[in-house]
């Protein structure tokens, strides 16, 4: 049976609307959607650090209770788990300060097995960092030489645009890797100056990754590949908080993709059709997010969505 293998941070947000915390929702960017494959029945993975303390026994306990296995989660004595705060404005995203403090030695783990047509995913700055660059690229070179599908989220956000120039080679060497790609406008206006759908994927894509999806907030969806390009109205709605919402737009596509069935070898000659319906899971998880202030979709929405894999 095919899996989902994530690579990223685990943190716990505490979230603050006027001024007061709400609530404290284990986070990260890629485990925010592994968590939500993980309640839908998707077969799941995911490759972290924790600190041996109060957060991260928190952490691990929620994995074992969303069908995560912590087989492949370092959990560090030196250093804190990190904490982030992550406060609320009168549109509900968010504005965050970080509190993190790990130990020299990073990612010390045993990955998983990487199997043919199995999806890996990495995504925002951990995707980059230096320190963990030797561990990323080893998941990146399992998952070629396996023939899985990697799901590359820049999710390049403002604390590094001053860096943009400097992880320019990095970055590029993600979108190699890359089958899909997914970043939001804001991500790529911090990477490359750039909000335009059609500018990035000719100018800074289509080059090392065929298929690409853009999102705008509650916005339209962009999706470009090889064959076709097409936008996606959103609908419209009040959210809660739109943490996570970018998120699990990814673990619905990565669903979709389970769902429809689409491996490796069949995914650049994916037709519109079966690309509608990917799409529609994404922006379906996306929406359920942002109507409360979970970080990943509802166990209510876990329910519906249950994920049976095609024999």
């Amino acid at each position: 049976m095919r899996k989902v293998i994530g690579i990223g941070e685990t943190i716990l947000d505490i979230i603050f609307r006027d001024e007061q915390p709400s609530a404290a929702v284990p986070g990260g960017s890629v485990f925010n959607g592994i968590v939500s494959l993980g309640r839908t029945g998707v077969p799941v993975c995911f490759i972290s650090e924790t600190g041996n303390d109060r957060v991260g026994n928190l952490i691990l306990r929620f994995m074992r209770e969303n069908h995560i296995p912590t087989d492949h989660v370092n959990v560090f004595p030196d250093g804190k788990s990190p904490v982030s705060l992550a406060f609320l404005d009168e549109h509900s995203d968010a504005e965050y300060i970080f509190y993190k403090n790990y130990p020299a030695q990073r990612l010390d783990v045993t990955f998983p097995e990487v199997k043919k047509d199995d999806v890996v995913v990495l995504g925002s700055y951990y995707a980059l960092n230096p320190v963990l660059r030797d561990k990323v690229l080893e998941l990146l070179d399992r998952a070629r030489t396996a023939g899985a599908i990697v799901y590359y989220d820049p999710n390049f956000r403002a604390p590094h645009k001053e860096e943009a120039i400097k992880l320019a080679p990095t970055i590029i060497e993600n979108l190699e890797y890359a089958n899909i790609v997914r970043g939001s406008e804001e991500d790529f206006f911090y990477m490359y100056g750039l909000t335009d759908a059609d500018r990035v994927y000719k100018e800074k894509i289509k080059f090392y990754c065929p298929n690409f999806l853009c999102t705008s907030g509650g916005g339209q969806v962009c999706l470009r590949t090889a064959r076709f390009a097409k936008d996606y109205p959103a609908t419209p709605l009040q959210p809660v908080s739109t943490i996570g919402a970018g998120d699990n737009f990814n673990a619905g596509i990565i669903f979709g993709l389970l769902e429809q069935n689409v491996g490796l070898e069949t995914l650049n000659e994916t037709d519109e059709a079966t690309w509608d319906a990917i799409v529609r899971r994404g922006m379906e998880f996306a929406a359920d997010v942002c109507l409360s202030f979970s970080n990943s979709v509802s166990p209510q929405f876990a329910a519906a969505h249950r994920y049976a894999p095609r024999p």
